[in-house]
């Protein structure tokens, strides 16, 4: 009988080889052939599944948020408050071997995007979909009253992103300056200061 292929299944572990191969040798560096080689196949029989490296590039980078999506799912009905909000912003921060290698194939993607239109439109995807995690962990501290008199969830989530953002960047690029530990502080001194009132 002739065997059966997991199509969806096949995508997502040439988008790891990808992966590998970005931190590995940086995307400048990434080809079809070399993805194809880190895979265990052929590039023709890549080329089965993504016609193009421009597709190939798009749907790995669709695939890092996809994973970040997947893990937190579970637990979205359940998080509430402080400590809801720090398990959704924390899932974006390189907290530990995991997610340090998806930031840092985001951070490659994202230098990569300022000269490719196409993976622009990707990037500007997964931008809007982690402002859209930061937004709602802090609407779960505006349900909770855990925000200070004076503020908003969504003007505190404009705050936040850059914060964020600006974590994961360090976390990943110096892990030894900016460990866990720190990045964690970082995020619940933020919280403490948003359960202030606004001063006038």
């Amino acid at each position: 009988m002739p065997r059966v292929v997991d199509h969806a299944r096949r995508r997502a572990e040439i988008a790891e080889a990808l992966w590998r191969v970005v931190r590995r040798d940086g995307i400048t560096a990434t080809s079809v052939r070399g993805v194809a080689a880190e895979a265990g196949t052929s590039p023709s029989a890549l080329r089965h599944y993504f016609t193009t490296q421009d597709e190939l590039l798009g749907f790995a980078l669709r695939t890092l948020i996809e994973r970040v999506a997947s893990r937190l799912a579970p637990e979205l009905p359940g998080l509430e408050g402080r400590d809801g909000a720090l398990r959704i912003l924390g899932e974006v921060l390189p907290m530990d071997e995991e997610r340090r290698a998806e930031v840092e194939v985001y951070l490659a993607f994202v230098a990569r995007s300022t000269t490719d239109p196409a993976l622009r439109a990707v990037r500007d995807d997964v931008d809007e979909a982690t402002r859209a995690a930061v937004a709602y962990a802090l609407q779960l501290l505006e349900r909770a009253g855990e925000l200070g008199a004076g503020r908003s969830a969504a003007a505190e989530a404009d705050r936040t992103y850059p914060l964020v953002d600006g974590l994961a960047v360090h976390g990943t690029l110096w892990p030894e300056r900016y460990p866990p530990a720190h990045l964690r502080r970082v995020l619940e001194h933020h919280l403490d200061e948003l359960s202030t009132a606004l001063s006038s």
